[in-house]
């Protein structure tokens, strides 16, 4: 394998993680209190657990600190309402999130649009999405931000470039269509409506792919040279993690790719740290 094509998300967000944590010091030398982040889990999903396991771990590490609250599956829509309402009311809460999925008869949208947008750390609030799409922003959702960084650290030029994105979620592929808009990038964004697949995924210049199904991007499917950004996370059939795309037989195919695991997941969590931080500075006026 090529390590040269590798784009390492595991090494960026270290460095991500040493900026952060020169911060806290620098808090802590202050004798201010410190950032603090508060995650909501409803039931347990077991990727959710392991998703906040690793949120918490890396907060503790930086010096953050993190409260997992978890409740039962049967909770209903009211009683959470009146939690989140009172975190928004909570001075030493700097940063709320919700992880998703929530159950059924919970409306996530009612729900993340109950989070103070000075505390939405994931920054799914119609407020920060909408000033997202017009270009004025401090806060990003995690996953497009990290896959920014990634593309900054690397240099990658991206102004006039020909993205294609395939996935339309509100967590991934529309923030990020915007923000690569907004930084003068030709994008196409697919999904599982999307005739011949193919025939828009080989124009692309930078792929992103955000699909979760393991390897469905083949080599015959990607341009020569071609930068691949891989965002699913899947377990194929040994049970050993993947992404969305075939990673051993497209990577002598193309220019540079980011593994699974050690790629976007990683940045996922740097961009998490930096928002905590952002929302902290922002709530204290420091």
């Amino acid at each position: 394998m090529d390590k040269t094509k590798i784009i390492d998300g595991k090494m960026v967000s270290e460095l991500i993680k040493t900026k952060v944590t020169a911060e806290i010091i620098e808090i802590k030398k202050k004798n201010y209190r410190l950032p603090s982040l508060t995650i909501i889990q409803v039931g347990d999903n077991k990727a959710s657990s392991t998703y906040i396991k690793n949120k918490k771990i890396a907060c503790e590490k930086v010096g953050i600190i993190c409260n997992a609250l978890t409740y039962p599956q049967t909770i209903s829509e009211t009683t959470l309402f009146n939690i989140i309402n009172k975190l928004n009311q909570d001075s030493s809460v700097d940063a709320i999130l919700v992880q998703l999925p929530l159950p059924s008869h919970i409306n996530s949208e009612k729900i993340i649009n109950t989070i103070a947008i000075k505390k939405d750390v994931d920054g799914f609030t119609p407020q920060i999405l909408g000033r997202l799409m017009l270009g004025h922003y401090q806060l990003l959702p995690g996953t497009p931000k990290g896959i920014m960084l990634l593309l900054e650290h690397y240099q990658i030029k991206l102004p006039g470039q020909h993205v294609v994105i395939i996935g339309r979620s509100n967590i991934v592929g529309k923030p990020l269509a915007n923000l690569l808009i907004n930084a003068s990038t030709t994008v196409t964004v697919c999904h599982s409506q999307t005739k011949d697949l193919s025939s828009f995924t080989k124009q692309a210049d930078i792929l992103i792919v955000a699909v979760g199904k393991p390897k469905i991007i083949t080599p015959e499917m990607v341009k020569e040279n071609a930068i691949i950004i891989d965002v699913g996370v899947n377990r194929d059939e040994n049970n050993k993690l993947c992404g969305d795309v075939d990673f051993e037989n497209v990577i002598p195919k193309v220019k540079m790719i980011t593994p699974v695991p050690g790629g976007v997941g990683p940045m996922t969590i740097a961009a998490l740290l930096e928002n905590i931080l952002y929302l902290y500075y922002q709530n204290n006026n420091s």
